[in-house]
């Protein structure tokens, strides 16, 4: 299995999605934009995963490498690769497939709750007990449901935490991804993105609960085990 990892900014690293990588064996590949690291051909890998970072999905002119990057994903869809998107790589996602992408009514940045969409009896949502679970926040973007998308959990500040489409294209709003370390890049380099609001945690609170990582990435685990057999 080789796995490709398009990587915006230096301080959004897959986290323990490399832990995963590793424990499987997979052969893993990297599109660093920061570093001017060219794309792949499509053919050359069998599941893409699109990281975070801090950047509007209509910034072009200041990340001239996004207008590249959204084709990019586009022909990875026409193709039916398989996709993950984890914030900005989710809002991505649902843009290509067609969703419109705007400002969230709030700023979204700590732990807060999210939970399965009633009605929705996807396998996904089979693999977690009860309704709400835990996630990582850190966004102030949110997109509207792609056409035939499944929608998988939502948050009191964000109606779509997650989607999935064709049974091949997951889009995670939130990060269940993180290290303690993770956050802590996001302190020094995305600091001024901290600004009150009802759903904006300080960094204390955020890094105080060690049991908030430990089954966030045991979530994850679960759903990249469901997603990649």
């Amino acid at each position: 299995m080789k796995i490709h990892i398009l990587q915006h900014v230096s301080f959004e690293s897959p986290g323990v999605i490399m832990d995963w990588v590793q424990k499987k064996g997979f052969s893993p590949s990297f599109t660093r934009f920061f570093m001017d690291e060219p794309l792949p051909k499509v053919s050359d890998f069998d599941l893409l995963v699109i990281l975070g970072g801090p950047m509007g999905i209509s910034e072009e002119e200041k990340y001239p490498w996004l207008k590249e990057e959204k084709q990019f994903i586009k022909d990875c869809l026409r193709q039916e690769k398989k996709i993950i998107g984890i914030c900005l790589g989710a809002q991505l996602l649902a843009n290509a497939i067609g969703a419109r992408v705007y400002k969230n009514p709030e700023k979204e940045i700590g732990w807060f709750p999210i939970e399965k969409v009633p009605g929705v009896n996807h396998p996904v949502l089979m693999m977690f007990p009860g309704i709400s679970l835990q996630a990582f926040h850190w966004h102030a973007d949110t997109f509207s449901l792609p056409q035939n998308a499944i929608p998988l959990f939502s948050s009191a500040a964000t109606k779509i935490q997650a989607f999935i489409a064709n049974d091949k294209w997951l889009g995670l709003q939130f990060h269940w991804e993180v290290k303690p370390e993770n956050i802590q890049q996001l302190f020094i380099h995305a600091k001024n993105d901290l600004t009150p609001g009802k759903f904006v945690q300080q960094p204390e609170e955020m890094l105080k609960n060690p049991d908030y990582f430990y089954k966030s990435n045991i979530s994850l685990f679960h759903l990249l085990d469901y997603f990649i057999p």
